[in-house]
């Protein structure tokens, strides 16, 4: 068989590439007909809305765990909601970065609390630190409720504390927040998406 310099050099290649996919298990006839699954076939889907700003996009969060008792799902994917009104399937950076935010070691998943004068943190449970915070509030409006001003007509207001929501939530939780806090005669109210 005679051959040239380009002839050799080509059937010396393919020989080399093909004896090397081999030896690490590559058959091409087996990766063609093997089909792949979709990453997100075995997740499940949750629907909530972004936590960044006051726009309140909806997103879309995949999660994978075997869904036994006591077993904790985790995210693998979040993705904007083609179906929500507001941002139709599209997410702003901070939106698409979601997935850092939720697996960041140093978010905060439990309330805190620390003492006056203290420099630690303390982890208390969500009963004690709902408890606190109402025992607080009633201490400081029973210090602080204002029935009448100084012309003697009746304000019923308490000016010393504040509320301040968020605005991942419903026109409707937000009608019924703001009309929970003004029972209390606290004036100074407000809310991220400005209900």
């Amino acid at each position: 068989m005679d051959m040239n310099r380009k002839q050799f050099l080509r059937a010396g290649g393919a020989a080399l590439v093909g004896s090397s996919l081999a030896a690490l298990g590559f058959f091409p006839t087996q990766a063609l007909a093997e089909s792949r699954t979709f990453k997100l076939s075995k997740t499940t889907e949750t629907r909530n809305t972004c936590t960044y700003c006051s726009v309140g996009c909806g997103i879309i969060m995949h999660s994978l765990g075997d869904k036994a008792k006591n077993v904790v799902s985790s995210i693998t994917h979040i993705e904007g909601d083609p179906d929500h009104p507001v941002n139709r399937g599209t997410l702003c950076p901070k939106g698409a970065g979601l997935l850092d935010f939720v697996h960041s070691p140093s978010r905060l998943k439990y309330p805190e609390i620390r003492e006056a004068g203290s420099n630690e943190w303390k982890r208390v449970s969500w009963d004690e630190a709902i408890g606190r915070l109402v025992k607080l509030m009633k201490a400081d409006r029973d210090a602080n409720f204002q029935a009448k001003n100084a012309q003697g007509q009746t304000v019923n207001r308490w000016l010393s504390t504040g509320m301040l929501c968020a605005s991942a939530s419903s026109n409707e939780t937000g009608y019924l927040t703001a009309k929970a806090m003004r029972s209390t005669g606290m004036l100074v109210f407000d809310n991220q998406a400005r209900v």
